[in-house]
């Protein structure tokens, strides 16, 4: 019932966060390959696959400038490409390119979908899971996984309603101490798994190990 309700009614824009400098990791993050593709080609291909079902409506990808190799699977995608040359201040400056750049596409988006470039496991039922949810409660909308209930789960779904909200944040932080401030803004769902990070070598060499 959700997919076909997804397929009839407004859909929300993805905005995929892919401008991180990866220090942690050492580096040049995205481009790891995990199971015979970089990275971020895992997450290019769920984006894909949700815009050619009709799950989302448009999407569009902060990334850093002259991020060729990092373009490229995203461009193919279908990814408007947003360059942010304040990529090292942290996450909050890619949101709010992001979240503009779906602004301008799109005066009339309804929702966006926030991305993290670095969980390649993110799989299509939660993005059902939370367009459906996101159209029962109007409003924005956030993971629990079942195998991390602990961890704040990604993507996380805005209304447009608060979009305006990110015009405050700062560093590498994104819409959570916002939703601490304000809980009845967002609705928190349960979905199966887990949709790890990759912060660190051994983050992705655990996920080749599992594969």
């Amino acid at each position: 019932m959700g997919v076909i309700a997804t397929m009839t009614q407004p859909a929300p824009h993805a905005v995929v966060l892919a401008a991180g400098a990866g220090s942690r990791f050492g580096g040049e993050k995205l481009l790891a390959p995990l199971r015979g593709r970089p990275l971020i080609a895992h997450i290019a291909a769920t984006v894909a696959e949700a815009l050619g079902t009709g799950l989302l409506s448009g999407a569009v990808a902060v990334i850093p400038p002259q991020a060729i190799a990092l373009a490229r699977p995203l461009d193919t995608a279908g990814c408007t490409l947003i360059e942010n040359p304040d990529a090292t201040s942290g996450l909050a400056s890619s949101l709010r390119l992001g979240l503009a750049a779906v602004t301008r596409h799109d005066p009339h988006a309804v929702a966006a979908l926030i991305v993290l470039g670095d969980q390649p496991l993110l799989g299509r039922g939660t993005i059902v899971r939370l367009i459906d949810a996101w159209r029962a409660s109007g409003k924005s909308v956030r993971p629990r996984y079942a195998l991390t209930p602990e961890a704040p789960g990604h993507p996380v779904l805005l209304d447009r309603a608060v979009w305006p909200l990110a015009a405050s944040l700062e560093g590498d932080r994104g819409m959570g101490p916002l939703f601490a401030a304000h809980p009845e803004l967002l609705v928190t769902i349960d979905v199966p798994g887990a949709n790890p990070d990759v912060d660190t070598a051994a983050d992705l060499h655990a996920l080749q190990d599992d594969s």
